[in-house]
């Protein structure tokens, strides 16, 4: 197993993705309720929800996310795009991120001198709770990429889930078994990044 720093540098995009996964579905579940139970959040506010959706439930993801799209999306660019989606569609499984409207209005109403900010908050911390998903699926030997069809697919994807209308949805984190190695983006300098102020 790799150690945490190794699996945040292995962890990168791949859209190539297949079926044929080297762990189990319990594992993929395990890794994904304590990613959710123990990710941090401002006030302990936990207002992040998640799907997990493997096979034909991920399918159905990608159904929706392409019949919507169909009906916004230009007829002659329509081909490149249903590519795209039928190359997600052929991967393992779909994670959901959610926001939960009600916990942060609740939040908002017990500590109103933060009431402009629990929002930002709220999706930091689902940020954090999908790198750590992430890369807790880049430890397990998957592979993953991000996408981001919200909000355009909310609201049937809340119906076949029959999910909270108070759930909006934030990202669908596609994965599955490694088809292709990922490729290598150009990282600009740490120096140019990183400001350090220590004594000598």
């Amino acid at each position: 197993m790799n150690t945490f720093q190794e699996a945040v540098t292995n962890r990168r995009t791949i859209y190539k993705l297949g079926r044929e996964i080297p762990v189990l579905q319990s594992q993929i579940i395990a890794a994904v309720e304590r990613m959710t139970k123990d990710a941090p959040s401002a006030f302990n506010m936990q207002s992040a929800r998640v799907v997990i959706t493997m096979l034909d439930h991920h399918e159905n993801v990608w159904d929706i996310t392409r019949g919507e799209l169909k009906r916004v999306v230009p007829a002659d660019k329509f081909a490149e795009t249903e590519a795209k989606i039928d190359g997600l569609a052929a991967a393992y499984g779909t994670i959901l991120f959610f926001e939960s409207s009600n916990m942060i209005k609740a939040m908002q109403d017990q500590f109103p001198e933060y009431k402009d900010s629990f929002p930002g908050w709220a999706m930091q911390a689902n940020a954090m709770l999908q790198f750590a998903v992430w890369t807790a699926l880049e430890d397990l030997g998957l592979g993953a990429n991000l996408q981001h069809y919200n909000p355009l697919i909310d609201e049937p994807i809340k119906r076949i889930f029959d999910l909270p209308d108070s759930w909006d949805l934030t990202a669908q984190l596609v994965f599955g078994e490694k088809l292709e190695d990922p490729e290598q983006p150009p990282k600009v300098p740490t120096g140019t990044r990183v400001k350090i102020f220590r004594r000598v």
